[in-house]
């Protein structure tokens, strides 16, 4: 997902349009606003971000007749969690992509998005039987969800998970609605009830250790791929992984 904040809507469909060239038909473009925090720590403004985003598309669109095109389209996706960003994703976009939502929020984009539009959910995962040694995982990649101000607190409460969900780590049972965890046959069921929702593709994430989002060392990546390769079988027959 490629953050609007870093280049300029011309710049960003160019390096589109040149990998979607390299890569016909295997290309995906996924933009996002990114965080409130992130955002003014590089001195951009942050308080009508959905408003950014239109005039960031209306940019990119403006780039096209001065570059030049691919042969076959690339697919744009917006990183879409509210209902206004929803909105602007099915009126401008092929879809959505929304980062770390349970499967009520599925459910919902695809209300919003229509039957027309491409619906990528992520599911992080882990593959661990143990509950209290997989939410340990958990809770140390996400614990900083219990910031009201994140983007992300603002939509599990939209979505039920008020602020004793958030607290102290995240209560169980928002840190089980928010990552698949178990052994094949459970992260493949999870999966199965996104595509139930609406999704046409799940976007599998592995947590490997306890600080694989902030410190991820060359064994997480090794770790992560192995995991995919484990999952394979059990997701094949799901449908959308």
């Amino acid at each position: 997902m490629a953050n609007v904040w870093a280049r300029h809507g011309a710049a960003m469909h160019a390096g589109a349009a040149t990998l979607a060239e390299a890569y016909p038909g295997r290309f995906v473009l996924g933009v996002g606003v990114s965080h409130r925090g992130l955002v003014e720590l590089v001195g951009g403004d942050y308080r009508r971000p959905v408003d950014h985003m239109r005039g960031y598309l209306d940019d990119m669109d403006a780039a096209r007749p001065r570059s030049l095109e691919p042969p076959q389209p690339f697919v744009r996706v917006l990183a879409a969690l509210g209902p206004k960003m929803l909105d602007l994703a099915r009126d401008r976009t092929d879809g959505a992509l929304p980062f770390l939502v349970p499967v009520e929020h599925t459910e919902r984009a695809r209300q919003a998005l229509g039957p027309d539009r491409l619906l990528v959910t992520h599911q992080a995962v882990v593959l661990e039987r143990d509950p209290a040694a997989a939410r340990a995982i958990v809770r140390a990649n996400f614990g900083s969800l219990g910031d009201p101000s994140s983007v992300y607190a603002r939509n599990l409460a939209r979505l039920g998970y008020g602020p004793d969900h958030l607290a102290d780590g995240l209560s169980d049972r928002l840190v089980d609605a928010l990552v698949a965890r178990g052994d094949e046959a459970a992260i493949a069921r999870r999966v199965r009830h996104h595509i139930d929702a609406g999704a046409d593709h799940v976007l599998i994430h592995p947590l490997t250790s306890e600080n694989v989002l902030t410190r991820p060392t060359p064994e997480d990546a090794l770790v992560a791929a192995q995991t995919l390769e484990h999952l394979a079988p059990a997701l094949i027959n799901t449908g959308g992984a």
